[in-house]
């Protein structure tokens, strides 16, 4: 096994997928606060979601080109200075339209960010780039345990939303300084990110990809699907179901979160020894046995627990999910990031839209009936992925002229 070095580099990559996740998790438990205070329907608040999908689908398709003509550290630069212009409109807006509007920036630059991170990361430690990748999203889901809890006891003491959300400006500008003062060498260099780019310069005269790198696709998709349902109204459905209050409805969602990040942090040390594949299925258990719990809980405590558990499943989806496309793409790690970009914003955008939109006509209850079906959908698609790096295990031997199928980082 090859060791696995955490350098300033690699925790400075960490911190830059951090204030992403500090975002995602303070705006989840804020959608029904806006929902509620500018007096629109929960399809609308929904759109928040489709915001943060829009600025993801536009990055996808134009971050790989940017790494192979700038870079990587420059994007990240960018993207920080749009997260943190774009918080500032946030907070500030006093319609919907605003709000909306500044998402959209927001999603922008925390995209460029992640497009950029994840893929140094598999590029920087090779083998162990699953273990990477759920590290840094670990660290994101410990730092999110606080964004609920901040949401909640910001309207709790009176305050509103506004404050905890104001939170990404701060951590954005402590980022962009972390990230410009790091020597200009390494997988974030401009000049080495274009070397470890050049097996993307010419993807016409690449092999096709693989089933598995679609079937992956599809599984990483629908686990973000899952997450953001999730964490837009599973705040509404404890409110509805267990009569807390708004405040401390929101708060639950930090049990969600602390599952999330005891998930990525175990998840980080076992994606070193065991099939990221095997994993990953297993998490989508986890959520699926979670969900339910939480599905049918009529008291609080019961559903705090629910959200910690149905966290458990949720923290691997993503991380192991990227991962796995990024290693099954051939040696090209920006192009499939890029990718992934464009179908899981296409899932913030529809999943959380679609279940307000059928609570507004069901209830959230019947609503989040939505969650199981993309459960079985994203197991069924890793465990069809995992079959296919199997059957390539077992092909005959290639001609030594021709490239050999890519191996599993790990045991299966």
């Amino acid at each position: 096994m090859a060791k696995f070095k955490r350098d300033r580099r690699t925790l400075s990559t960490y911190f830059m997928v951090m204030l992403w996740g500090w975002f995602v998790t303070s705006i989840g438990p804020t959608v029904p606060l806006i929902t509620k205070q500018f007096n629109v329907s929960k399809g609308v608040g929904g759109l928040h979601g489709t915001a943060i999908a829009t600025g993801a689908v536009a990055v996808g398709f134009v971050s790989h080109r940017l790494v192979l003509n700038f870079g990587r550290r420059p994007i990240m630069l960018v993207g920080t200075v749009l997260m943190v212009l774009g918080t500032f409109v946030l907070v500030s807006g006093p319609n919907v339209i605003v709000t909306l509007s500044a998402v959209v920036v927001i999603g922008i630059g925390g995209n460029l960010i992640l497009n950029v991170a994840q893929p140094a990361l598999s590029v920087e430690h090779g083998i162990n780039g699953p273990a990477a990748v759920t590290e840094a999203n670990a660290g994101s889901a410990l730092l999110g345990i606080f964004a609920p809890l901040a949401v909640g006891a910001s309207v709790a003491l009176g305050w509103g939303w506004r404050p905890a959300i104001l939170i990404t400006a701060l951590l954005g500008a402590v980022a962009f300084f972390v990230i410009f003062t790091l020597p200009t060498e390494g997988s974030l260099d401009g000049r080495g990110a274009k070397r470890t780019a050049t097996a993307d310069a010419k993807p016409a005269d690449r092999e096709p990809y693989r089933p598995a790198f679609w079937f992956f696709i599809v599984g990483v998709t629908a686990g973000v699907a899952i997450e953001f349902c999730t964490s837009f109204w599973a705040a509404d459905l404890i409110a509805s179901r267990t009569q807390a209050g708004p405040g401390i409805a929101t708060a639950t969602l930090a049990a969600l979160f602390s599952g999330m990040a005891i998930a990525r942090i175990i998840g980080g040390q076992m994606a070193l020894r065991y099939a990221p594949e095997k994993l990953m299925i297993l998490a989508f258990g986890i959520a699926g046995a979670g969900w339910l719990v939480m599905w049918t809980a009529q008291n609080t405590a019961v559903a705090i627990g629910a959200l910690f558990l149905t966290g458990m499943g949720f923290g691997l989806h993503y991380p192991l999910g990227v991962a796995l496309t990024m290693r099954a793409s051939g040696g090209r790690p920006d192009a499939a990031h890029a990718l992934i970009a464009i179908t899981t914003g296409a899932a913030v955008g529809l999943a959380p839209f679609i279940l307000g939109a059928l609570a507004d006509q069901v209830g959230s209850h019947q609503a989040f009936l939505l969650v199981p079906g993309l459960i079985v959908i994203g197991a069924g698609a890793v465990a069809l992925g995992l079959r296919d790096v199997h059957k390539n295990l077992r092909a005959p031997a290639l001609p030594a002229d021709l490239p050999a199928p890519d191996a599993p980082a790990t045991e299966l």
